[in-house]
């Protein structure tokens, strides 16, 4: 029971292990997900076909509002009446194609010809000018743009001042994170749309812009395969253990009732055997001394537990049958007449008969009715020879004549230790089992059963 109650705590102790293990990984492995830095390019049809832009997990997609509005473009002051700059709004949709919050973004927008930003939402813009020196600044909302504040080139119609942008000048696109106009995170399957209005020259082609997105990605823990497989195991662990602990409880309760049973058991038979024994006053003991001998040399071949218990209670009762005996015969201190010696000898079927009805014990009559059966077939009262004699009636016989000879009788002294063992070894293969003769010479030898004191 003790080992079975520390292997199962092993197992226990190595599934919780595991299953944190298995967790820790999938914290680990999840966070490095959401750490990766991804970039992903559009231009050209990639940029302007939502089919194309599709395939990536998060895709920009820019679609281009024509307008009415346009205007003259005088950049030289020669008088130029005549429209020659259209104004296009251009909405830029970050797409979010997976089932993963993307947490944050920013997209590089690139120009291939003059453009001039009048407007842009919702985001920040930080502008990066390259003609004559690189000129950086950043406009925290192009809407509210007053050039006075910033070093940019610009230039302005009608009233109306823009950002002057030249082919390979580029903006990055910081989205905003205000409450009126939040644009992160992007959530699964979800998107969201920054926009710019600008002025290109009439005719002139808009599929040249180039748009380099790059986002990051946070994944949820319970995305992870990981996460749920170390969920499964700790369920799975937390079962077992309640399931433990109420077979647990109903085992120390079974234990303790059991206990209980055998102390009531083992008090009424030996109460029993006590009668018996009390018959002869040279035999008193003799019982439960048979009983502790026959259950030592059993643990010597690997008896335990309730098969040990057993076979203690089986050899405490192998003399029942002694209680139909007379008492003048049992005590006689002369030699037995031929008459009485049956009688002696039919308290073994006696005994068996009586224990034929005690069915909480199995094969319980086996001890009582065969325990003067010899190994060489001379025994009674069946004359069983061998293996064909129950093993544990061959230990109660070693077990029995060792007391017999180990204590005073009516009609003679205890033996010695000395005359004990050539009494064992000259029988060994006649009146004992040579094996179970073995084992008991070893445990008196070890002094582990005391012979002769």
């Amino acid at each position: 029971m003790k080992k079975n109650s520390k292997t199962a705590a092993l197992i226990f102790l190595a599934s919780l292990v595991a299953a944190f293990a298995i967790l820790l990984a999938s914290i680990i492995k999840n966070n490095a997900y959401n750490a990766v830095e991804h970039r992903a390019s559009f231009s050209r049809e990639r940029l302007f076909s939502g089919d194309a832009a599709r395939s990536e997990e998060v895709a920009v997609i820019a679609s281009a509002r024509n307008s009415t509005w346009s205007k003259a473009f005088d950049f030289f002051n020669e008088g130029i009446t005549e429209h020659n700059y259209q104004a296009y709004t251009i909405d830029f949709t970050v797409a979010n194609h997976t089932g993963d919050e993307v947490e944050d973004f920013s997209f590089r927008l690139t120009f291939d010809q003059d453009a001039y930003l009048a407007s842009a939402w919702n985001g920040s813009l930080e502008i990066h000018q390259l003609s004559g020196g690189e000129i950086v600044d950043t406009v925290p909302d192009l809407r509210e743009f007053v050039p006075e504040n910033h070093i940019l080139a610009t230039f302005s119609v009608d009233g109306e001042t823009m950002v002057a942008m030249k082919p390979g000048d580029y903006l990055i696109y910081n989205p905003s994170t205000s409450m009126n106009a939040m644009e992160m995170p992007i959530e699964p399957m979800e998107a969201t749309t920054p926009g710019f209005i600008m002025y290109m020259a009439i005719g002139a082609p808009i599929e040249g812009l180039e748009v380099e997105l790059d986002y990051t990605f946070h994944r949820a823990l319970t995305r992870e395969p990981l996460f749920w497989v170390s969920m499964i195991i700790l369920a799975v662990w937390l079962v077992a253990i309640i399931n433990f602990g109420i077979t647990s409880a109903q085992i120390r309760k079974y234990n303790i009732r059991h206990e209980r049973d055998n102390e009531i058991i083992n008090e009424s038979i030996e109460t029993f055997t006590g009668f018996i024994d009390a018959k002869d006053p040279y035999t008193n003991g003799h019982s439960k001394r048979v009983a502790t001998y026959t259950k030592r040399i059993a643990k010597e071949f690997g008896y335990d537990g309730e098969a040990l218990d057993r076979i203690y209670y089986v050899a405490l009762l192998h003399d029942c049958g002694k209680i139909g005996v007379p008492d003048n015969i049992l005590g006689k201190p002369g030699r037995l007449t031929n008459e009485e010696f049956q009688v002696i000898k039919s308290h073994t079927v006696r005994g068996g008969e009586i224990l034929s009805s005690f069915k909480s014990l199995n094969n319980v009559g086996e001890g009582a009715l065969y325990h003067h059966e010899r190994y060489d077939g001379n025994g009674y009262p069946s004359g069983k020879a061998g293996e064909e004699i129950p093993f544990i009636a061959r230990m109660i016989c070693v077990a029995d004549s060792f007391d017999a000879m180990n204590t005073n009788r009516v009609y003679r002294d205890k033996r010695t230790k000395e005359h004990i063992l050539e009494e064992i070894e000259s029988n060994r293969g006649r009146q004992f089992d040579p094996q179970i003769a073995d084992v008991m010479l070893g445990l008196i030898r070890s002094g582990q059963i005391k012979a002769g004191e």
